[in-house]
């Protein structure tokens, strides 16, 4: 049997522990995922760690010359015939990857479409840990059609500092052939066009 006065603390303790723990918690817990993904303003990529990637050349001439770039073996994102490069890291395993890409393709689309822009614009997808099979998944399901690149060991992605995905550079190549990175950013872009607009005005093409 228990006093009055022990049956009244324990309510009180009842009543107390469900409001201790949720203000635990809120303490507790990680703000960042209180947050929509391209609102986190976290931008690693430098233009030192885009001069430093090193992609295999593709073996389809039409990516090839898609690039204008020729041979065997690597080449630089600097390399690549343009005045600015969009280089999108995503995963074969990311559900915003794969949500993303039809308005990813319509980027690209887009750009081609437009005569004075699709000779001074390029894009690239760069797949954190995906190996060439799990790229050209991705490519074939996803109905990409611009080039693709695998990091398998997660190097490339270590160097931009590990982001999440999906994550979109855009790097300036300079006539001197050296790269200014002039916006990058978390999650998806949201609309093709609006996205293709700042683009546009961040890289001076506007």
């Amino acid at each position: 049997m228990f006093s009055g006065e022990q049956v009244g603390r324990k309510i009180r303790m009842k009543r107390i522990l469900p409001v201790f723990t949720f203000a635990c918690g809120v303490l507790l817990f990680p703000s960042w995922l209180l947050q929509p993904v391209a609102a986190i303003d976290k931008i690693p990529a430098k233009a030192k760690s885009i001069s430093q990637i090193r992609l295999q050349i593709p073996k389809d001439r039409g990516e090839k010359s898609y690039l204008g770039i020729s041979g065997e073996g690597y080449f630089k994102v600097s390399q690549i015939k343009a005045n600015t490069v969009i280089i999108e890291i995503f995963s074969l395993y990311c559900p915003y990857c794969q949500a993303s890409a039809p308005e990813v393709n319509a980027l690209y689309q887009m750009i081609e479409q437009i005569p004075n822009f699709k000779d001074k614009i390029k894009m690239i997808g760069i797949g954190a840990g995906n190996s060439v099979l799990e790229v050209n998944t991705f490519k074939e399901k996803y109905k990409v059609l611009f080039p693709l690149f695998p990091d398998q060991d997660f190097k490339i992605h270590k160097d931009l500092g590990e982001v999440r995905t999906p994550y979109f550079i855009v790097a300036k190549i300079k006539k001197d052939r050296t790269i200014e990175v002039v916006h990058s950013q978390e999650g998806a872009f949201g609309e093709a066009e609006t996205f293709l607009q700042q683009i546009l005005k961040a890289s001076g093409l506007k």
